[in-house]
């Protein structure tokens, strides 16, 4: 699985000028479910995406978490443009805000998807599993060990959920959410899914300034000034956590949402010029050609999700 050097997290777009915006997909709990947080399998999936009115297969920007979990068979996605097969033990975890789409049957393998809203889980945990942050990549294969380990709790998770809709309570709502956390908790801590911002405090608030800001400046210096830091600790701190300097975390923040737009909207590459934080559309153009060797207007004719095999 590819990933760039980004941390995204979700950012609502408004519709202008009479074109359709991003499709968000709130949540929307299914009939006798808890507050908060569903496990289902995957023709569960098929059949609650029917019940709320939407194609389980389309192309989907959801306001809530999505943990996928293969016991069995294949499984296609695409998810902010990067390609993802998850084979038996494989694990997916899409965050708010991020493309997303089954690019393969769901009856083609078995498995499980956890759905929780943003806030569900304790502020402790989602801080030490990174929730809200951190690039978080699946290893193609899990170790025996780790994929039984992840399967129990998953399985624990799953039978308070049964439970929940027989005899709900507050003190079933608090059992899930414990056993939420314990699974993001233990894929936090496998090898390789979650990169820990080493880069400290000042990564984590460079982060943030540049998810609210980034339609606002793209240039280093501004968030330094803002936060307090040099631009020298902010690139440093930058390459620690994820590997590439505090500039190009920045332009990948943007190219991102420029991607997301041009291909999910009826905007035009200069209208999304505009909301990315460009002057012009020729700005725009140049800065996109030099990080895809690509115009707007033909990342967005190729397109980059497959259709549905």
């Amino acid at each position: 699985m590819r990933q760039g050097c980004l941390l995204d997290f979700w950012r609502h777009n408004v519709v202008k000028n009479g074109q359709r915006e991003i499709t968000e997909l709130p949540y929307r709990a299914g009939v006798g479910a808890p507050p908060g947080v569903e496990v289902v399998d995957f023709p569960g999936l098929v059949a609650r995406a029917a019940g709320h009115g939407v194609d389980p297969y389309e192309l989907q920007r959801p306001g809530f978490h999505k943990l996928i979990a293969v016991r069995s068979g294949t499984l296609r996605c695409s998810l902010d443009f990067t390609d993802c097969e998850l084979g038996p033990g494989s694990w997916l975890w899409a965050r708010p805000g991020q493309l997303h789409r089954y690019d393969s049957d769901l009856s083609a393998a078995q498995g499980r998807v956890v759905l929780f809203l943003p806030g569900f889980l304790d502020s402790t945990t989602a801080e030490n599993a990174g929730v809200d942050r951190g690039v978080w990549q699946p290893p193609s294969v899990l170790a025996d060990a780790e994929r039984h380990t992840l399967w129990q709790t998953l399985d624990l998770l799953e039978g308070a959920y049964v439970q929940w809709a027989v005899r709900p309570s507050d003190m079933q709502v608090e059992l899930l959410r414990h056993l939420l956390a314990a699974l993001v908790l233990q894929l936090a801590a496998v090898p390789g899914m979650y990169q820990d911002p080493i880069g400290g405090d000042a990564f984590a608030r460079f982060q943030a300034a540049v998810e609210q800001g980034f339609a606002d400046t793209h240039r280093v210096a501004d968030y330094a000034a803002q936060l307090g830091y040099s631009v020298r600790t902010l690139t440093r701190a930058s390459q620690a956590a994820v590997g590439c300097g505090a500039k190009r975390f920045i332009d990948e923040r943007v190219l991102l949402e420029a991607k997301r737009l041009l291909i999910h909207t009826d905007l035009t590459a200069a209208s999304i010029g505009q909301r990315v934080g460009f002057p012009g559309a020729t700005v725009f153009t140049k800065f996109f050609r030099q990080h895809t060797k690509q115009t707007p207007t033909e990342f967005r004719a190729q397109g980059t999700f497959p259709t549905r095999s």
